[in-house]
């Protein structure tokens, strides 16, 4: 089988970091990218002569473009692109600040792009190449405090289908996976950020409780992170991927659920109101 070139962003810790060594230790090269610390990861990995570590920030446009270049210059050439830097914000909508909002989207959605614009002009050139967008089951259905992390999932799955479109004429896959719980560190603290204008009108709703839920959770999700990092080696293998893959049992109920609750509503109210279409 042909050895692949893969480039991972944040791969310091959690998915990213499994990825990168399942790639590994499947024989590929890796181009693994983190905010800071590259050299130690590099070390802390074994300083293989197949792994190069960058220091990039996705948000950072110019960074990405020569974090990819250099890759490239390295490795000689680029074939799977796993967007998986991100981060969540915990916060009934009203709470959140513009400047919050806004971080949210640039690292999860503006982020996503800039790394999307400066892998495809390699990747078209060659005719071929796999974009795995990592999105989550955040992105099948909303759920109070986490709307607005789910919202920047929402648009991967979007972006995701629509580039499968765009680039199918090239020979380029795309696939938007959606974890489900896992136990990486995207739980803890130090990983996602609350809202700093709390309102204490939502503590007693659902917002409240789902605030709370992260401190339970951690450490107990279902889905084991190196598992996931084997899914994705095996579906860069696949000749022709599915654009849409739910991860772990509870991203496919999640799924499942709202596919029927929405297609139960929207079918309740079809033609509920007046005609909208022109007549002769």
């Amino acid at each position: 089988m042909k050895q692949k070139v893969w480039f991972v962003t944040g791969a310091s810790k959690g998915f990213g970091l499994e990825i990168v060594k399942t790639v590994l230790a499947s024989g590929d090269k890796v181009i693994a990218t983190v905010r800071n610390h590259a050299t130690a990861l590099q070390d802390d990995l074994g300083n293989p002569e197949n792994l190069l570590v960058v220091t990039m920030d996705v948000v950072n446009e110019a960074a990405v473009k020569q974090a990819v270049a250099d890759g490239i210059s390295r490795f000689g050439t680029l074939d799977v692109v796993v967007n998986n830097a991100g981060f969540g914000v915990v916060a009934a909508i009203e709470e959140a600040s513009d400047e919050e909002v806004r971080r949210q989207y640039d690292t999860n959605v503006f982020g996503l792009l800039n790394v999307v614009r400066a892998t495809l002009p390699h990747l078209r050139e060659k005719k071929a190449g796999h974009i795995i967008n990592i999105s989550s089951l955040f992105g099948y259905g909303a759920l109070p405090a986490w709307a607005l992390y789910g919202s920047t999932k929402y648009a991967v799955e979007g972006i995701s289908e629509g580039l499968a479109l765009e680039l199918a004429s090239f020979n380029i896959k795309v696939t938007a996976l959606a974890p489900g719980l896992f136990r990486t560190q995207f739980l803890n603290t130090q990983s996602y950020s609350s809202a700093a204008n709390a309102i204490a009108d939502y503590d007693s709703t659902m917002v409240g409780q789902m605030k709370n839920a992260p401190d339970a959770l951690h450490g107990n999700q279902p889905g084991d992170p190196a598992k996931l990092a084997k899914v994705v080696v095996e579906l860069a293998a696949v000749e022709n991927p599915p654009v849409h893959l739910p991860v772990g049992l509870d991203s496919l109920q999640t799924y499942r659920t709202n596919r029927d609750k929405m297609s139960t509503e929207i079918e309740a109210w079809a033609g509920k109101f007046t005609p909208t279409e022109i007549t002769a």
